[in-house]
């Protein structure tokens, strides 16, 4: 999988030393930018804007984001606690499959509970009436499955054969539409506006005669609205169109769009040795702080990686011998001491740690390229490791 992003932006010119290592820092002048673009497409559109925060969920920026967006979307109750706790403005809560016991406190403080299929909403029919007639005002969501494969890897596209995300559209039938207030749909990753226009247009036929029962239309994640290349005056003029034509409030639920680029992931070679190439040993491991290497798989961008020279497989300090991250001519000698680090780490990366076979979680760092101002807001020490299983 071919990473849509990697800009190093103010990064060029940010000192890793002035971090310690691993670590993760956050450029809150990017992240501002970005938001600055997804503000802009909400009030020219009149399109609500929530910040998905399985994508990023780094609270200390809850002010800002509440700044420019009008809330966030959850994955649920933890998600939804953690909304309602620290970010302001609507929460739209979405799950493959609720608990019974988790739904009056995911109802209590989400304004759109979306579910995944008819059948859930049947299954949790009665605890739904009980909830609004005790006062409970929330929103009834259905995500569908559009039947519409346009991901780059059929394993992360909801819309391939046999996925469990989504109710699948040519199942729809006029009943389903007297359950619920609005439909959801989430098939896009880091994709431009064209698979997004190409997946209504697939929609449409299914829902055409239903729209006017319905109070709002939600149109998921993965738009990459803040990459350079988007195309955003055409996502502008099919969202006023959409909310023009189906009387529908509109919903966009970007992730990665709030924070791409924002982020980098510092790191430091601990060792060098020959293996019929240089292999290097670093404090950085693909499997606890950046997954998506092996799972995706993808290769990271690195800050000044050279275009010439000999490459170096660089692999992480925990014992899973898959732990590699890819192969690099890095900025500098392959020796121990050298710094370096991964761009575009703030989303996904950071909210996908773990601490397996007792390797240390990066602390995490806000920065401002414009001020200059650099602040710790997270460290971790040996006893996030001990605490977490008992």
């Amino acid at each position: 999988m071919e990473t849509k992003a990697g800009d190093p932006g103010a990064f060029a010119h940010f000192d890793l030393h002035r971090v310690p290592s691993p670590a993760f820092v956050i450029d809150e002048a990017k992240l501002r930018t970005n938001l600055e673009v997804l503000a802009d497409i909400k009030h020219r559109s009149g399109a609500h804007i929530l910040s998905a925060l399985k994508a990023f969920s780094m609270w200390e920026v809850a002010p800002l984001i509440g700044e420019y967006l009008d809330g966030v979307c959850a994955s649920g109750l933890w998600e939804a606690r953690l909304g309602y706790d620290k970010y302001e403005g609507e929460i739209a809560t979405y799950s493959p499959a609720y608990k019974a016991a988790e739904l009056p406190e995911i109802a209590a403080i989400s304004d759109h509970l979306i579910f995944n299929t008819p059948g859930q909403i049947a299954t949790h029919s009665a605890l739904i009436r009980g909830l609004r007639d005790g006062g409970e005002q929330f929103d009834i969501g259905l995500r569908i499955n559009p039947m519409t494969p346009l991901g780059e890897v059929a394993k992360y596209d909801p819309c391939s054969p046999h996925s469990r995300l989504g109710f699948p559209i040519d199942q729809l039938n006029e009943a389903h539409f007297e359950t619920i207030d609005g439909l959801h749909f989430h098939t896009l990753c880091e994709q431009n506006f064209e698979p997004l226009y190409e997946t209504w247009e697939a929609i449409v036929p299914y829902i055409a005669d239903h729209v006017d029962q319905l109070k709002w239309l939600n149109l998921g994640g993965g738009h990459h609205i803040t990459r350079d290349d988007y195309n955003r005056e055409e996502l502008v003029a099919f969202l006023e169109d959409l909310r023009e034509t189906s009387g529908c409030e509109v919903y966009l639920e970007p992730g990665e769009a709030v924070a791409l680029d924002a982020g980098i992931l510092v790191g430091e070679i601990l060792d060098v040795f020959d293996n019929d190439m240089p292999v290097a040993i670093t404090d950085v491991s693909a499997t606890c702080h950046m997954p998506d290497v092996i799972e995706a798989p993808y290769r990271p961008a690195m800050l000044h990686e050279q275009r010439d020279g000999e490459a170096v497989r660089l692999g992480g300090p925990s014992c899973l011998a898959g732990d590699v991250i890819g192969d690099y001519r890095l900025p500098g000698p392959a020796e121990p001491g050298l710094r370096f680090a991964f761009l575009d780490q703030a989303h996904y990366s950071m909210v996908k740690t773990t601490t397996f076979n007792g390797v240390a979680l990066p602390s995490i760092w806000l920065w401002n390229s414009e001020t200059d101002e650099l602040r710790c807001v997270k460290e971790f020490d040996w006893t996030t490791f001990r605490d977490r299983l008992s």
